[in-house]
């Protein structure tokens, strides 16, 4: 029966010795054992599975397989009839106290809005869980983590009770069980009666505190991540060595790091468009050069220039023109990129010289009849490709 498994009977106990009633390998060809009776809960529900060793033998994982709880072994075991086994216990009383924290939180939404738990996902570093609402308000989220701390601090009594179908009448579920025998209730008296088959501890207060870290929209869904106990130190640690970094590189007191990277954020969009403005007159003093040469045609090659940059500089340098063709090119090493257009005055299909020059450098582009652009491999030099742009071109100087 499943409340005779040792993770039921006592979920604080760390070893025991068993009979071993079967080893083997599996299809994936991992080796397995099977006790008579086991304390290292298998994965489900949400909850993670426990790891420790058996006869010294490090366990990897633990799952149910038809009715059986498979242990499955860094290697086969050497031994038969009874061995020693421990499971790792911070690794267990942290899912504990994680399970129990999702437990309190989702009914602390129900208590207060009504909004019900979908889903459940038990990580290595945060817990979530999917709210059946599209939205969270701050105020909410306050509120709640509010109550299920107040119940965490209450120390409230845990109970664990084995019931049948015909029992469930005379309990309050905040949703349906999904099995119909050996069903098993983890209930916070007056606040919480949910069927569950994890491992938890006896009181609320041993789940030490929660925090909400956050939430996302998920479709029609709200995802929760929150942590519990130690993942809640662990996480305070984790922000305080981050934002203590950020405070010694802004030098500024630990409290004031919000307020100096606001200012340091405003000086730094105020340099932006300094630099902007002063790339703006860069661009147009190249631009007034390219239109002052004596040609109808005009090329130009360049390094690491972006595509904009080169479509900038060719709007610019044909305003200056009545008549002209502007040829830019730029390699980046990795990529050759083009700008070719023309001013209205002029007739040629730009959309013709792109025709010609993509399929040399295995390149894709785009554009109309007046201006074209694209980009492809360095199958040629820029001034290659120059070249080619401009024999494209049915008009000369």
């Amino acid at each position: 029966m499943l409340q005779d498994r040792l993770y039921y009977q006592d979920p604080y106990r760390v070893s025991f010795t068993s009979v071993v009633t079967q080893h083997s390998i599996d299809e994936q060809n991992r080796p397995f054992a099977v006790l008579e009776n086991t304390a290292f809960y298998p994965t489900g529900g949400g909850q993670p599975h426990d790891t420790g060793h058996i006869a010294s033998v490090a366990v990897l994982d633990v799952e149910e397989v038809d009715g059986e709880i498979r242990h499955y072994l860094e290697r086969p075991l050497s031994s038969n009839g009874t061995v020693s086994a421990e499971i790792d216990w911070s690794r267990r009383f942290d899912h504990m106290q994680q399970h129990t924290g999702q437990h309190i939180l989702t009914a602390s939404f129900v208590e207060l809005f009504n909004y019900p738990t979908v889903s459940f996902h038990l990580g290595r570093e945060i817990v979530t869980i999917d709210l059946e609402t599209e939205s969270v308000s701050l105020d909410e989220l306050h509120a709640v983590e509010t109550l299920a701390n107040a119940v965490i601090l209450e120390n409230r009594t845990i109970e664990q009770n084995w019931v049948t179908q015909q029992e469930l009448s005379k309990y309050s579920l905040r949703k349906q069980v999904s099995v119909n025998e050996e069903i098993r209730l983890v209930i916070i008296p007056e606040f919480d009666t949910n069927g569950c088959g994890g491992t938890h501890p006896s009181s609320t207060g041993q789940v030490g505190s929660l925090k909400v870290l956050s939430t996302e929209k998920q479709k029609k869904h709200t995802r929760i991540h929150f942590v519990c106990g130690g993942r809640v130190l662990h996480q305070l640690g984790s922000v305080h060595h981050e934002l203590s970094e950020v405070a010694q590189l802004l030098s500024a007191p630990l409290e004031q790091v919000a307020v100096a990277t606001h200012k340091l954020l405003e000086s730094h969009h105020l340099l932006e468009k300094q630099l902007d403005s002063a790339n703006e007159q860069l661009l147009d003093v190249e631009a007034a050069a390219l239109a002052n040469r004596k040609t109808t045609i005009i090329r130009q090659t360049y390094t690491d220039r972006s595509m904009q940059e080169l479509q900038k500089l060719a709007r610019k340098t044909l305003a200056l023109r009545e008549q002209a063709v502007v040829l830019l090119v730029s390699d980046d090493g990795e990529k050759l990129q083009f700008v070719a257009s023309r001013t209205n005055s002029l007739t040629p299909d730009m959309r013709t010289v792109s025709s010609i020059a993509l399929p040399a450098i295995e390149g894709k582009g785009g554009g109309s009849a007046s201006a074209v652009q694209g980009g492809g491999a360095r199958t040629m030099s820029a001034e290659d490709l120059t070249e080619l742009l401009a024999r494209s071109i049915p008009v000369h100087a």
